[in-house]
């Protein structure tokens, strides 16, 4: 068989691979920009920084940073929002209709990247994301070394511009045939990096490969609170920093009851879920602009994600004379969250 008749079969193999991956990216990037412009909208609920923030708790190799970063910059987060939604439009349009399909596989393959980086984590019941992102990298790499032999705009490029074909810039980009040696070893380094991207995240998030099972550094089922910077005003208000960084988006984690303990154990301040519910806006610091921290009928309500610093009131003031505090919410699902003592 000639080498430019399996270049074809290669074309025909990939057809569905192509078809799939182009409408997931595609499907990503229209929702946004043509079936569900709300998603780009800052004032909409649905407003994409809110799935954003979401990823931040269990974001890994300092993609966290690089959220919060911009959740507290707006011009560079809408950019950066338009931005990921065009490339993958674009992306998933090229492999459709086999436009510069190299390129826009090997772009999916980056997106798909930074996907697992931030959102691999979660998945309350099965690794959804994690599945998505590496079975997305794998099509992607296979795209790329196979690019889009037929039935394909590439294909007519190389028909028209023939004088251009062989030309390495033009073949890298579009669909070119690659020399066997060069084939071969751009093969060999995606399978590499496939298989550690895959081993690595895999045990990282859930074990049972390097280390035993585990449900993961940061739990995408069940919510916990972390407790911060307790301190007692000079007015005698409380004020500490929480952040919910565990759990799942799908459902808020419910604050109704919270205690004040001193170095005894004992209870010295309360606030149960109807004085709770009483919280203004002015007592809640929200850190982000999204996924925030708010009262409810019956307490605190905190999406997965929100930060801020709460100010309680006590009308016993006097009771905070004591110098070693320790704070204990309680969920309305039974779970107690503790401080350490301040």
């Amino acid at each position: 068989m000639a080498y430019l008749d399996g270049w074809k079969i290669a074309g025909f193999a990939t057809l569905p691979a192509r078809f799939v991956q182009g409408w997931i990216f595609w499907g990503g990037g229209s929702r946004r920009f043509i079936y569900d412009p709300t998603k780009l909208d800052p004032y909409a609920h649905e407003w994409m920084a809110n799935k954003l923030q979401s990823a931040m708790p269990g974001a890994i190799l300092g993609v966290n940073k690089i959220i919060s970063y911009l959740l507290l910059h707006f011009d560079l987060l809408y950019f950066s929002v338009l931005t990921f939604s065009l490339i993958e439009l674009l992306s998933g349009l090229g492999l459709i209709f086999g436009l510069f399909t190299r390129f826009a596989a090997f772009t999916t393959t980056l997106v798909s990247i930074i996907l697992m980086l931030a959102f691999g984590w979660q998945g309350a019941t099965c690794m959804d994301e994690w599945t998505m992102a590496v079975a997305t990298l794998a099509m992607g790499f296979t795209l790329t070394l196979s690019g889009a032999s037929v039935f394909s705009i590439d294909n007519l490029l190389h028909r028209r511009y023939s004088s251009h074909s062989k030309k390495p810039w033009f073949q890298l980009l579009t669909s070119g045939e690659l020399p066997q040696s060069l084939f071969k070893k751009i093969a060999i380094g995606f399978l590499l990096f496939t298989l550690i991207f895959t081993l690595f995240t895999y045990n990282y998030y859930r074990g049972s490969i390097f280390t035993p099972y585990h449900t993961g550094p940061v739990s995408a089922g069940k919510h916990h609170i972390s407790l911060s910077d307790i301190k007692i005003k000079p007015n005698g208000a409380l004020t500490f920093t929480m952040y919910v960084d565990a759990g799942t988006p799908a459902l808020p984690s419910n604050i109704i009851r919270i205690e004040l303990l001193n170095a005894k154990k004992e209870i010295i301040e309360n606030w149960d879920g109807k004085s709770l519910s009483l919280v203004t806006p002015n007592q809640i610091q929200n850190i982000y602009d999204y996924n925030q921290l708010h009262s409810g009928p019956y307490g605190l309500v905190a999406p997965l994600s929100s930060k801020a610093i709460v100010i309680l009131s006590s009308p016993n003031p006097v009771h905070f004379k004591e110098h070693h505090f320790e704070l204990v919410l309680f969920t309305i699902n039974g779970e107690r969250f503790e401080s350490g003592l301040n």
